[in-house]
Parts: structure tokens; C-alpha cells; sequence
């Protein structure tokens, strides 16, 4: 009973997602009739025919009740399977998408617009300038990876904003940033947090393990300040402690995202988490793939998409 349960549910669950994304895909709009009242037809619908099944299947049980005892289970299970094999085609990602829009609303489309300037960021740079990135943060992956499961952070994303920081080039810099992750000002109970790893050590800034250290800690606390907001976690990370930081900049107009708060960084680095992003991005296909693929040509957007982008989207 509880395979059957569970192959009866997982096929039903990919299918109520493939036909709401489809239709809302199909009907999106604000007219009566030619899209909400279609809209409200087609989830009648797929109410009518989802208890008619579950009527069909219990009677069907019922008739073979000590006879195939294993014949329901079994084709339960091949449902679920083909539900599976269902799910891993492109399409059906594309219904999740608008499954996932029709869900999530307002927040939903802010974060898929997000989540396409990012993947322009990414186009844009090009495959060589992001092979050669990658080959470069390969020399300190292993470090960068233990700062960030030290602070429990994507190392994807740390990865992300060594790249946009120093293009793995460690320096010290005319405007004050030192060594892998250019750090500058970092708040004193970050620092503290850091140096809990480096006891008893001789420890600069421009040791790159410490650097690395003390980049994860400042982010691991801006986006702590910043309620788990992961594009303004980054932004805060960027601007730092310097005249009241992110959040004076908040209060002053008002603002509680990154979409409402772009406006007003004309002398500050709106596209700063972007970058970030779009280089996390970069390593994440790498460690997945093994390659980074050029996101315009054949399928490679769909699939790129279905990755997804470290702390942004959701693996699928």
C-alpha cells in the first residue's frame, strides 16, 4: 500500500505541476475570457479527472482484491518512473518555471528577472573569459572551500567574489583592498570570528587562507543583516561599514530589496552581486559539467537554467 501510495503521488504531483505551469503559460493575461475563465475551466478540469482516476484506480483495486495482489504496486511504481524519465525533459522545466511563477508571484517574477540578468552577465563575458577565470580560481579552490563550509556559505558563491574582487590576481590596491578578496574595513566582531581558525598563528591579511577566512565571515554577516537577502547580502558585502553602509542607504529612501534599491546606486556598484553571481555561476557548471557552455547556442539556455544559478535559484 505505501509503494503504491507513493508512485500514485509522485505521478500525480508532476502532473498537476506540468498542467498549471502549461496553462499558466497558455492563459497568462487579464482578460475574462480569453484567459482567466479558460485558466478556472482547465484546474475544474483537472479536479474532475484527478477524482474520476482516483475513483477508477480504487474500483480497479477492489476487482483485483486477492488476485494480483502485486499488479497495482507495480503499475504505480511504472508511473512514477515515467513521471521521472517526464521530469528531466526541457519542457517540463519550462512548465516548472511557470508553475513557480504562478506560485510565487510578485516575488517570483522579481527573482527570474534577477536570475536573467545574471545569465546576460554570464553570455556576455563569454566562454574564454570565463574558462580562463575558472582556470585561474582552480589554484585556490581547496581554501576557498574550506573558508566557506567553515561559515556554511556556497563555495560557489565565495568563489564568485574572489572573481569579481581580484580576478584571482591577489594585491594590495590604490583604493585599499588587500589580497584575494580585496578586503578593506571589516566590522570587529567578523574579524574576531576569523581569527577563532588562526589561534596561536602569525596571521596577515594577505595570507590568502586568512583572506579567504575573512571574506566568508563578512559575508556569512552582511547577509545575516540583511534577513538571508542574497543580491543585497552581496551588495553589502561590496559597499561595506563606510558612512553607515547598506543599510543607511535602506532607511535614507526607504527601499527593502534590491529591485527597489537599484535606482538610487547611480555612484555605487549596482552591478556588483551580478558579476558575482555570474562567475558563481561559471564554477558551479564547471564542477557540475566539467565545461562551460555557451549559454546562446542549441539547448544550452534550458539546461544552464535547470542547473541554476548558487543561492539564487533551486537545483531541479
Amino acid at each position: 500500500m505505501s509503494i503504491e501510495l507513493a508512485g500514485l503521488t509522485i505521478t500525480l504531483v508532476s502532473t498537476i505541476i506540468v498542467l498549471l505551469g502549461y496553462s499558466a503559460e497558455r492563459f497568462t493575461g487579464t482578460q475574462f475570457l480569453t484567459s482567466l475563465l479558460p485558466f478556472a475551466a482547465g484546474i475544474t478540469f483537472l479536479v474532475l479527472f484527478a477524482s474520476f482516476f482516483f475513483l477508477f484506480w480504487w474500483k480497479l483495486r477492489r476487482s483485483l482484491q486477492g488476485r494480483a495482489v502485486m499488479l497495482m504496486p507495480v503499475i504505480s511504481v511504472m508511473l512514477a518512473i515515467g513521471s521521472g524519465i517526464w521530469v528531466m525533459d526541457d519542457r517540463f522545466a519550462l512548465a516548472f518555471n511557470h508553475f513557480r511563477m504562478l506560485v510565487g508571484g510578485k516575488q517570483e517574477v522579481r527573482r527570474i528577472t534577477l536570475a536573467h540578468q545574471v545569465y546576460a552577465a554570464y553570455r556576455r563575458q563569454g566562454v574564454g573569459a570565463m574558462q580562463q577565470m575558472v582556470s585561474r580560481g582552480e589554484k585556490y579552490t581547496s581554501l576557498v572551500q574550506d573558508a566557506a563550509e567553515r561559515f556554511q556559505i556556497d563555495p560557489d558563491l565565495l568563489l564568485g567574489i574572489a572573481a569579481a574582487e581580484s580576478s584571482f590576481l591577489p594585491r594590495n590596491s590604490p583604493d585599499g583592498g588587500r589580497g584575494l578578496f580585496q578586503i578593506t574595513r571589516v566590522p570587529k566582531a567578523v574579524e574576531n570570528e576569523a581569527q577563532k581558525y588562526f589561534t596561536g598563528q602569525n596571521i596577515s591579511i594577505t595570507d590568502d587562507r586568512y583572506n579567504a577566512y575573512l571574506a566568508a565571515a563578512t559575508f556569512k554577516y552582511y547577509l545575516d543583516e540583511m534577513h538571508g537577502d542574497l543580491l543585497l547580502g552581496l551588495l553589502a558585502y561590496n559597499i561595506g561599514p563606510a558612512n553607515g553602509g547598506l543599510r543607511f542607504v535602506m532607511q535614507k529612501y526607504g527601499v527593502t530589496d534590491f529591485t527597489t534599491i537599484q535606482p538610487y546606486l547611480q555612484q555605487l556598484p549596482r552591478d556588483y552581486p551580478i558579476r558575482v553571481l555570474s562567475y558563481a555561476l561559471a564554477f558551479r557548471l564547471w564542477r557540475k559539467e566539467g565545461t562551460l557552455p555557451a549559454y546562446q547556442e542549441g539547448g544550452n539556455a534550458v539546461r544552464i537554467q535547470r542547473i541554476g544559478i548558487p543561492g539564487l535559484t533551486i537545483d531541479f
